[in-house]
């Protein structure tokens, strides 16, 4: 990461803290009282590959023994509704911002993925992690809802964990390496501005439509 790309992360995360900061308030206080404990789901992710970090995501989903790889329509039953609303208008992704101003992520990079992911495609990860994971990214807003449609059609762990290894991770290593060639800070602005902007044109038009997103 470039100092500029950095110094970006923590102007644009500082103020999201300031303006955020009691609204989310308001908002803990709510999922509080609706869903109750635990507020926030936290779970291993990688940054690079060998460098594990953890991930801080408002919890959307009613706690299982198992709760291993990624999500797809075999753990569809276990989102709760407000988990769908949060997952629709990505604000179960605010507490990112701490990840972000810890130096885990950035704004704008490949979604950090899972360890036995690493793992299992070293060469691919080697590359695909050359640039720190991110909140949103080229892949996340040109193949993350084909991606939610191909998992949401699984109806087991196995065919979940089939179908995003052998349909998902090439197609969005793709994504994420044409981003890695092309990066720049108006890249990055931009990038920002189209996931703010299709956030906002999914909630019009969607009001707490059925969610399928991984």
């Amino acid at each position: 990461m470039t100092p500029a790309k950095r110094l970006l992360d923590l102007i644009v995360a500082l103020a999201l803290v300031l303006v955020l900061a009691l609204p989310f308030a308001l908002l803990l206080l709510i999922l509080l009282v609706v869903e109750g404990r635990p507020l926030f789901y936290v779970a291993e992710r990688m940054r690079a590959p060998n460098e594990p970090f953890q991930l801080w995501k408002l919890r959307t989903m009613r706690a299982a023994a198992r709760n291993e790889g990624v999500s797809g329509g075999d753990k569809a039953n276990r989102i709760t509704r407000t988990g769908r609303f949060l997952r629709r208008t990505r604000l179960d992704e605010i507490p990112q911002l701490w990840n972000v101003l810890r130096g885990d992520m950035s704004f704008v990079g490949p979604r950090p993925p899972l360890r036995r992911y690493v793992e299992d495609y070293r060469d691919l990860y080697a590359r695909v992690l050359r640039s720190r994971p991110g909140i949103t990214g080229l892949a996340s807003l040109h193949f993350h809802r084909h991606e939610e449609w191909l998992l949401a059609q699984c109806r087991t762990a196995e065919e979940t964990d089939r179908t995003y290894r052998e349909r998902c991770i090439p197609r969005k290593a793709k994504l994420d390496l044409i981003y890695q060639q092309r990066r720049t800070l108006c890249l990055d602005l931009a990038l920002m501005y189209q996931t703010v902007a299709r956030v906002m044109v999914l909630r019009n038009r969607q009001p707490f439509a059925k969610e399928r997103r991984a």
